[in-house]
């Protein structure tokens, strides 16, 4: 005999009674919860940095825009001047003849650098270049070395008693004389000391663009029967906007910072040529212990270095937006 299971019928029958609803735990709970681990994590690791930063770079910063409103001389307590030491920043015919030798080295200095580096990147990257890779390293060499030492060197080379440049030259039948006691050509010389120190670091940059740059746009323009002018104008100079931007604004800070080779080389003379607003600096801060003044012409020139690169972000998010 066969048992019969039977199964309620649906049909016609109550509505079962409905749980209430409980929406689930949102997933996202959990996802910021790994987040948040992962940031106190990631913050873990940075504060030796920024403690590190905090002490040695942030804290300083303010102590001296502090001291710029004060006649402080690291003796005594210094006592509130307000803007007076910035007053006397503009009013200073020092300091701005100062101001106009910086603006003349950095015109010395960063187009001829930054001209040269693009140059000699172009020309390193070609492809049948022979011993490509003694050419990189051999450029950027002299980057490796300290500008100190490096200003050393130079001055023993352009001594007009023993150095081997004067005597080179002679044999040319040319003699320049002591060119760094030259008011004329003592600037022009100390930033071309600088162009060969730091022009290694901007060809590396030139080189590292040039290889991003697709090769499949120079084979198009070559098939197109555009010439290396054309390639250059067309491809290769907007192509490298983002980089030539950066090598710019790197080299116009570089040179708004000139101190070591002039002060190494010129002392800032002859009859003031080469003193620039780092050198003036300097004096005021550790030669005459003028603190307060050192430190508001710092921040002047912390303020125009920062208009600087304003300005040159500005001119690369053109850059982009006119690429795209």
């Amino acid at each position: 005999m066969q048992s019969v299971i039977e199964r309620p019928s649906v049909v016609g029958s109550a509505p079962a009674a409905r749980r209430p609803y409980k929406p689930a735990a949102p997933l996202g709970g959990r996802r910021s919860g790994g987040a948040r681990r992962r940031t106190l994590i990631a913050l873990g690791f940075l504060a030796p940095a920024l403690v590190v930063l905090g002490i040695f770079s942030a804290w300083p910063m303010i102590q001296a825009l502090f001291t710029s409103f004060t006649d402080a001389s690291g003796f005594g307590t210094p006592e509130w001047v307000g803007l007076e030491n910035y007053v006397r920043v503009f009013a200073d015919p020092d300091i701005r003849s100062a101001m106009v030798n910086t603006v003349w080295y950095t015109v010395l200095f960063a187009p001829t650098a930054v001209v040269a580096a693009l140059a000699l990147a172009l020309l390193v990257n070609r492809p049948d270049l022979p011993l490509r890779g003694f050419f990189r390293t051999a450029l950027f060499i002299p980057f490796v070395v300290s500008l100190a030492v490096a200003a050393f060197a130079w001055s023993y080379l352009l001594d007009p008693q023993v150095g081997l440049v004067n005597y080179w030259l002679s044999t040319f039948g040319i003699r320049i004389g002591n060119v760094l006691q030259d008011p004329v050509l003592a600037m022009p010389v100390v930033a071309l000391v600088a162009v060969w120190k730091n022009f290694g670091f901007y060809f590396v940059v030139f080189l590292a663009g040039l290889q991003d740059i697709p090769a499949s746009l120079y084979e198009a323009a070559r098939m197109d029967g555009a010439g290396p002018w054309s390639r250059l104008r067309h491809i290769t100079v907007p192509m490298l906007s983002n980089t030539f931007a950066f090598v710019v604004i790197f080299a116009m800070i570089a040179a708004l910072q000139a101190f070591d080779q002039i002060y190494v080389m010129t002392g800032g003379g002859p009859y003031g040529s080469t003193e620039t607003v780092v050198m003036e600096i300097y004096t005021a801060g550790f030669g005459k212990l003028e603190l307060g003044f050192a430190s508001a012409l710092s921040y002047v020139l912390l303020i125009a270095t920062l208009i600087i690169s304003v300005i040159q972000f500005v001119f690369l998010g053109r850059k982009e937006e006119d690429l795209t």
